[in-house]
């Protein structure tokens, strides 16, 4: 924020146009190689294969090469992604159900490998839709993989979405001050809000005097957590796009109001959903096919949904969860879910709590003993001392964190600029430089606080 951003913003805006794309592909090469000196080059052989493999397939349009090209290109891709994210959970499970010994290498996860792998599969599939035509500025290609505001953790922007920009694009000072306002927002989430959140998760395991209260307090506190840290990054991402002349699509649109698992997904990492179902569920024929081949069709898409978040049997069970509820909405919950605007908001937030204590627990018996515990089946009182004086502790900040992943917020401010225009005017810079002065405070007040979403 101090030393990297300020330097590629006045090197990027010094610069002429044609060479502004190449001022981002450098300053995100650094980004990347700061964390991962190695396996940046990783991402460039990934690049390169991309570029060159695309070219192919638009070269040989109609020729048996095309296929060849573009058969390799997904093989390359995703073969990279496999080794490095899930060899180890393969032999793991292997030697688990067979009672083998095979190595476990131990292989680091090279950050950001899920978002750009996907970028590059959706960039080289729509060059052999026919969709986009096969970049031949390698920079360009290069800058589009690499770009440091979306590049660790989201969201999926697709190669479609900003061809355009990446030509030509507009800079000006609303854009700027609606980049910064949006950047200066998802830091608050996640410093102020995540951040703390997370303080009473960490407390919550750390604790000998579980009760029922405090598992619910845990499971509430790590989907908000969660919210607000993933939806604070892409904050974050797209203000930096907005500052920088990109578009990125939205990730997140306020999913805890809705009123199904179905709407759920809609709002919930929506880069992501999008780019399962165009690119995985719809070519496999979607739900025009028959009943049967459309729930292999749904098992398979969440299957592959769970595991891309993390190599872990209790990710696949994440996934096969939210499979699960999706069937029954299809089949014959939906029409009942309508009855009731109040019962099918708790039904969503009853189903994504409990999605989030399996998604968040370090194992699959871990989880099970947490939902029971969830529910009173564990060998726990129903509330201590111990839990009073968090819940006392933390009640404001929970509260506040409900509100905030509503629209209401959103929504009382359009209608407060609308009523008093000049002292929103006004106040709005000074509350957001007032937030930015907080954040960076509680920065380097307190520890190193990744984005959750740096593991999956």
């Amino acid at each position: 924020m101090f030393y990297f951003l300020p330097a590629v913003l006045i090197l990027y805006f010094i610069l002429p146009q044609k060479a502004r794309n190449g001022c981002l592909l450098l300053f995100s090469l650094i980004f990347y190689a700061w964390g991962e000196p190695v396996y940046i080059f990783l991402m460039i052989a990934s690049i390169l294969s991309g570029y060159f493999l695309a070219r192919g397939i638009e070269k040989y349009r109609g020729k048996a090469a095309e296929k060849i090209c573009f058969v390799s290109a997904v093989i390359i891709s995703l073969s990279a992604l496999g080794f490095f994210k899930y060899f180890d959970f393969v032999t793991g499970s292997i030697n688990s159900l067979t009672g083998l010994s095979l190595p476990i290498l131990k292989i680091a996860l090279p950050i950001g490998i899920s978002f750009y792998t996907f970028q590059l599969l959706s960039y080289v599939i729509d060059v052999k839709r026919g969709n986009v035509p096969a970049q031949k500025n390698i920079i360009d290609l290069a800058c589009y993989i690499t770009m440091f505001p979306q590049l660790i953790a989201g969201p999926i922007v697709r190669y479609s979405d900003i061809l355009t920009e990446l030509k030509e694009r507009n800079h000006s000072f609303e854009e700027a001050s609606l980049g910064i306002r949006r950047f200066v927002t998802g830091l608050s989430k996640k410093v102020l809000i995540a951040n703390t959140l997370g303080e009473l998760c960490d407390v919550f395991k750390g604790t000998g005097e579980a009760s029922v209260v405090f598992y619910w307090m845990y499971a509430v506190c790590t989907a908000l957590q969660l919210y607000f840290d993933f939806s604070g990054y892409s904050d974050m991402a797209i203000g930096l796009g907005h500052i920088f002349g990109f578009h990125f699509i939205e990730n997140f649109n306020y999913p805890f109001i809705s009123k199904s698992i179905a709407e759920f997904w809609r709002r919930w990492h929506m880069s992501l959903g999008t780019w399962f179902r165009d690119y995985v569920y719809i070519p496999m024929g979607g739900n025009r096919v028959k009943t049967l081949r459309w729930l292999f069709n749904i098992l398979t898409v969440w299957m592959l949904t769970g595991l891309w978040h993390g190599a872990a049997w209790n990710f696949v069970v994440w996934g096969l969860y939210f499979a699960f509820f999706l069937v029954i909405e299809k089949l014959f919950l939906s029409k009942l879910l309508k009855r009731s605007v109040l019962l099918s908001h708790i039904y969503v937030i009853i189903t994504v709590i409990i999605s989030f204590v399996i998604f968040s627990a370090k194992d699959l018996p871990s989880a099970g003993y947490e939902i029971s515990a969830l529910f009173g089946f564990a060998d726990i009182p129903f509330i201590t001392g111990e839990t009073i004086y968090y819940l006392k502790s933390y009640g404001i900040l929970i509260c506040l964190a409900l509100v905030g992943s509503t629209p209401l917020v959103k929504t009382a401010a359009e209608k407060a600029a609308l009523k008093w225009e000049k002292a929103v005017n006004i106040a709005e810079p000074l509350i957001l430089f007032l937030l930015l002065v907080i954040s960076v405070a509680y920065l380097v007040d307190g520890s190193f606080n990744p984005f959750l979403y740096f593991r999956f």
